[in-house]
């Protein structure tokens, strides 16, 4: 299981990593129904991959100056108390394996055909100050919802940033990196809180530590390797392949959720 779990985060991060989303919405139907990670200790497993995985697409794209501007730090700020939220709703409110497929499958369903439209029929590029990041009170209330999200989900919440960002004409090249960022830094405030809520919860809420660090591992190969392919892949291309996969898992778990 070990193994299995460091080839799928391998190969997730590296087709992820361009577009700035860590691959652990990706995973998550993988250690669920391939791994056999119980619920809701998924979700901090699901956070340690982030926390492992993340320093890898990090690294080249520091080194590649792509973490230069304020967009990283303003998400970061306003993610991490959303994850923490998140993390004891998801502990005290949403135990149940059969809600929190249903919550799986309306997180990922309309996020692949999104994305996938978006791609098919892109949004007017935008230019000068109609290119720059949103305003900074909407950009707070989107942030925090997403870490919120986030911390339910055990993703980072660099799937929905990365995309809605994405969406308002902002470069690939900007909003990735800024978004693996806010992503490392909320999954380990979700990590650490996730290992308090242990302590004051039953059921399997700690992390399966052997796990996260094998997918996080093949996920920081990934994450380097993706973002460094970044410049010589088509956008297009990885837009769609990540649309139609995250439509697929999201309508994958809409069928058991509805029986």
């Amino acid at each position: 299981m070990v193994w299995a779990g460091f080839a799928a985060g391998l190969l997730i991060s590296t087709v992820t990593a361009p577009v700035g989303v860590s691959g652990a919405v990706f995973l998550l139907p993988v250690q669920l129904s391939v791994l056999g990670v119980p619920s809701p200790a998924v979700t901090p497993t699901n956070l340690l991959f982030n926390v492992v995985a993340g320093p890898g697409a990090l690294w080249r794209y520091r080194r590649d100056g792509a973490l230069r501007g304020t967009l990283a730090r303003r998400l970061v700020l306003w993610t991490l108390p959303g994850v923490v939220v998140g993390a004891a709703v998801r502990v005290f409110a949403l135990p149940g394996p059969g809600v929190f497929r249903a919550l799986v499958a309306g997180l990922l369903l309309p996020l692949g055909v999104w994305l996938f439209l978006r791609t098919l029929r892109p949004a007017r590029r935008r230019t000068g100050s109609e290119a720059d990041e949103p305003p900074a009170p909407a950009l707070a209330v989107l942030a925090l919802a997403v870490g919120v999200v986030g911390g339910v989900y055990g993703i980072g919440g660099g799937s929905l940033l990365g995309p809605i960002l994405a969406a308002r004409g902002m470069p690939l090249l900007r909003v990735a990196p800024a978004t693996l960022a806010a992503t490392f830094t909320t999954s380990l405030a979700g990590a650490v809180a996730y290992a308090v809520l242990a302590e004051v919860s039953s059921g399997h809420v700690a992390p399966d530590w052997w796990l996260g660090l094998a997918c996080g591992l093949g996920g920081l190969i990934g994450g380097y390797l993706g973002a460094r392919l970044q410049p010589r892949l088509p956008e297009t291309l990885l837009r769609l392949l990540l649309g139609t996969l995250a439509a697929a898992l999201g309508a994958l778990y809409a069928v058991p959720a509805l029986t």
